[in-house]
Order: structure tokens, then sequence, then C-alpha cells
């Protein structure tokens, strides 16, 4: 399973993104797809997940001003970021947890992994 995100970019406070992630490879192998956050020198966080019948997690965080989602029919992930701030700057990466977990939080699950993108919330 490979996995590539994109749609990073420099974009002022207030206004949105909308990352993609592509999943190829054995899709039918994974089930929950997940949108983490790292800013250099602290954990790697997850803001949200969603599994293949599209059921969401958010933390509590992001929730109402992040959205994810997936197109199966097209192997992606979306995740859409509303009403940037300068704090939501950071590497933003996808991962995959396989098929035998359902909807989970656990970092340890998600064995795949996309490269991740940059997002730079400017004030």
């Amino acid at each position: 399973v490979q996995l590539q995100a994109s749609g990073g970019g420099l974009v002022q406070a207030g206004n949105s993104l909308r990352l993609s992630c592509i999943v190829s490879g054995s899709v039918r192998d994974i089930n929950a797809v997940g949108w983490y956050r790292q800013v250099p020198g602290k954990q790697r966080e997850l803001l949200a997940a969603i599994t293949s019948s599209h059921i969401p997690y958010y933390q509590d965080s992001v929730r109402g001003r992040f959205f994810i989602s997936r197109d199966n029919m097209k192997n992606t992930v979306y995740f859409q970021m509303n009403t940037l701030k300068p704090e939501d700057t950071a590497g933003y990466y996808c991962a995959a947890a396989p098929r035998m977990h359902g909807l989970t939080t656990a970092e340890y699950e998600y064995i795949y992994w996309g490269q991740g993108t940059l997002v730079t919330v400017s004030s």
C-alpha cells in the first residue's frame, strides 16, 4: 500500500486548503485512513480519520473547522481545512491502518504512511 499526500502550501490566516491523499497498491487491505499533523519538536497528532464505510473521527481541537471525506472510487481521502490559523502550520501526513482494524486512533495501528505535505499559514 502506498499513500501520496498533496495540497499543502502557503496561505493567509482565515483561508482554506484541501489536502488529498491518494491510496494505491493493495487498497482492499486497508480500512481507516487518517490525517496527522506534526510540528517540529512536538509529538505527531491525529487530527481526523475515516473508515472505508465513511465513519469519521475528529480530534476535538479541529472538529467543526476541518472535515475529512473519502472517495472510494478514486481511492482518495480529502482533508478540508477551513479558517486556517498560524498555529496550523505543520507537516501533514496521511496514514492507513489495515482492514483488521476499525476506526482507530492508535498511531501504532497506522502502518502505511505518505510522505507528507507542508502547510504554512501566515498571519
